[in-house]
């Protein structure tokens, strides 16, 4: 009797083609990998590519902390059409001449979008509200509000203005942009609100990610490609690629991955990935009380 081969351990680093949902991508891959145990690591819109971080198998235990890092996408933001979901994929609510916007005008709304900002989230979004998902609370036609909450935008460059009409004739601005922010900040709430800040409204036309931590397009594959070769990066490897790293002794090692809170050094960022003898991962911790809580084990 064949027997099946073992699937794979570790990130698989995804190219996402635009129409697919990040659910879609994960139910292509457990065909591909011939397993179910496959997670993705922070969603993606239907309409944006680029960076979707797989686990699978034990690495899926990984995929909550990584959802936690930094982001950095290129976007194309449109200046005088609002959308009932803040991008192209929604109805047009209203438009505006935007051909008398000046660079001056769009550089100081963005700098008003960088930093530590409060933000909205899109109601047409995944967020839940009061234990029911944002977009099943609109498609039910309810009339709700979502708080603004804290998110942090590194950085929002302009890169180029140029001036368009759109398909009913109104004189557009399309915004070629990049964005670094940290995880849960919503690009099409930028531009919905930087839009908003100058008269005109806005909404987000495309939008690529390029890099989700440490893991870059440069990494990414196609649905494609995977199909014809998987390429996983072994779990140790991606752990020592995305977090801080703590090495132990044999001893350690053995104390640790049976419960016992060891003394840890200090650490500027959480968790720390820490690494038995002969690059043996271990374990994900993090400090409490001086001591080393475990939050996830992979031996």
């Amino acid at each position: 009797m064949t027997q099946r081969p073992t699937p794979p351990d570790g990130l698989v680093i995804v190219d996402k083609p635009s129409g697919f949902t990040s659910h879609d991508v994960v139910a292509k891959m457990r065909g591909i990998a011939r397993t179910r145990r496959v997670g993705h690591a922070g969603t993606l819109d239907p309409m944006a590519t680029g960076v979707l971080v797989l686990g699978v198998e034990r690495a899926t235990k990984l995929l909550g902390h990584l959802a936690l890092t930094e982001k950095e996408y290129l976007g194309t933001i449109r200046l005088g059409q609002t959308t009932v979901t803040d991008d192209a994929e929604g109805e047009i609510t209203a438009s505006a001449d935007a051909s008398a916007v000046t660079r001056q005008a769009v550089d100081t709304g963005v700098a008003a979008l960088t930093g530590a900002i409060m933000q909205v989230p899109s109601k047409v979004s995944a967020i839940k509200i009061d234990g029911k998902r944002s977009y099943a609370r609109v498609r039910g036609g309810e009339e709700f509000e979502i708080p603004a909450r804290p998110v942090t935008v590194s950085s929002f460059r302009v890169y180029d203005m140029r001036e368009d009409r759109a398909e009913d004739g109104t004189p557009v601005m399309d915004l070629v942009v990049s964005v670094v922010c940290s995880s849960g900040t919503y690009i099409r709430a930028l531009a919905r609100d930087l839009g908003a800040a100058l008269g005109v409204g806005g909404h987000l036309t495309a939008l690529r990610r390029t890099r989700v931590g440490p893991y870059g397009l440069d990494a990414a594959r196609t649905l494609d490609q995977l199909q014809e070769e998987l390429a996983v990066m072994p779990i140790a490897e991606a752990a020592a690629a995305a977090f801080p790293r703590w090495d132990v002794d044999e001893r350690r090692a053995r104390l640790l991955v049976n419960g016992v809170r060891l003394d840890m050094p200090a650490y500027e960022a959480e968790p720390v990935a820490v690494f038995g003898p002969e690059e043996r991962f271990l374990a994900l911790v993090k400090e409490e009380r001086g001591k080393a809580k475990s939050l996830a084990v992979f031996v």
